[in-house]
């Protein structure tokens, strides 16, 4: 084996849980924007409910992919439900906040706002799940 296959394996493996976290908040955090985008924008929701439903469908599956491709982890799933879904409210307020300041205060364009709550919320909710909901 090459050095460069051996050191991206490495790589690979010791960072793991954050590449596929990374690849799985990516799809949820697009399925949240594509769901915050046609309810505040094609459907005229306003912006704050229009999140609320969107963080949650997108909690949802991020929790399901996490639990079961990531972490893979199959015992107490209610509880870590739960606190993966406390989390995710964190970051639903957290992400309310940001968009509430983003836009009403400094006056920025919604789908930017959305688009840098979610990078924000997405780095401390990584944080918070790895090493309080999905630890062995």
């Amino acid at each position: 084996m090459n050095s460069s296959k051996q050191i991206f394996l490495t790589l690979y493996f010791r960072f793991r849980n954050l590449i596929l976290y990374g690849i799985i908040g990516g799809f949820s955090a697009c399925i949240d924007f594509l769901i915050f985008y046609t309810l505040s924008n094609i459907l005229d929701f306003y912006y704050v409910v229009a999140n609320i439903i969107s963080v949650t469908i997108g909690i949802s599956i991020s929790f399901i992919l996490n639990k079961s491709y990531n972490f893979k982890v199959k015992d107490k799933v209610l509880k870590r439900f739960i606190i993966f879904f406390s989390i995710g409210f964190g970051g639903l307020l957290l992400s309310t906040a940001l968009l509430y300041l983003f836009i009403d205060f400094l006056s920025l364009d919604k789908i930017i706002s959305k688009i840098l709550s979610i990078i924000l919320v997405v780095l401390i909710q990584f944080v918070l799940n790895k090493f309080i909901t999905f630890k062995k």
